[in-house]
């Protein structure tokens, strides 16, 4: 498999027939997921165990399978993709998933959360695309925090949309879309009922 196999090529052309989704993987035997890197859009399962989140942010190499694919402007259809045998996170820039995805928390650590962390309603700008939902910080903690390097790899945005350009990503609203912060280039404050900007109350 070339280096740059998610680079898409210019001449390649457009299979006739859109492939069928990929099955849910049995349980307890993979994860369903559903990804977009620059230029691709790609779902299969990694045969793994755990949440997805915890599994992206080892930032190691995981093994796929059943994973179609598709140009992400939208320009082709769903193919197979029966060569693709591993995805580096690093190429990931939004998984869409669901809330089983979120890291799990005890009853004390929901107390915590409730307590210590602040809902930020957000638009974030990851090149090409743009993630509009919310993302909940620890007290004190600006949200153009987000732009610097943390541990973790990937941040959950709830209740969120992901856009290309001024167009919706189809699915793209759902539970959770995990973001690569290596890719997050702007973030800003929004109005959750209008997706605009917020303007600065007065004093």
């Amino acid at each position: 498999m070339p280096f740059d196999f998610l680079k898409r090529k210019k001449d390649e052309p457009a299979a006739a027939e859109p492939a069928p989704a990929p099955a849910a993987a049995p349980h307890g035997r993979g994860i369903v997921f559903d990804a977009v890197t620059e230029e691709w859009r790609l779902n299969g399962r990694m045969d793994v165990d755990g949440r997805l989140s915890d599994v992206l942010n080892k930032r190691e190499s995981v093994p796929i399978d059943a994973v179609h694919w598709a140009p992400v402007d939208g320009s082709g259809p769903m193919t197979e993709a029966p060569g693709l045998r591993a995805i580096d996170p690093y190429d990931l820039i939004l998984v869409l998933a669901g809330e089983t995805s979120l890291p799990p928390m005890t009853d004390e650590e929901r107390t915590a959360h409730r307590i210590h962390k602040v809902r930020y309603d957000l638009a974030l700008e990851a090149p090409p695309y743009r993630v509009v939902g919310t993302v909940y910080l620890f007290a004190g903690t600006d949200p153009s925090r987000l732009l610097d390097r943390s541990g973790d790899m990937f941040i959950p945005v709830v209740d969120a949309r992901a856009f290309i350009g001024e167009t919706l990503i189809e699915g793209g609203a759902v539970s959770v879309i995990l973001l690569n912060r290596f890719y997050l280039r702007g973030v800003e404050q929004i109005d959750s009922r209008t997706s605009e900007r917020s303007e600065p109350l007065p004093g």
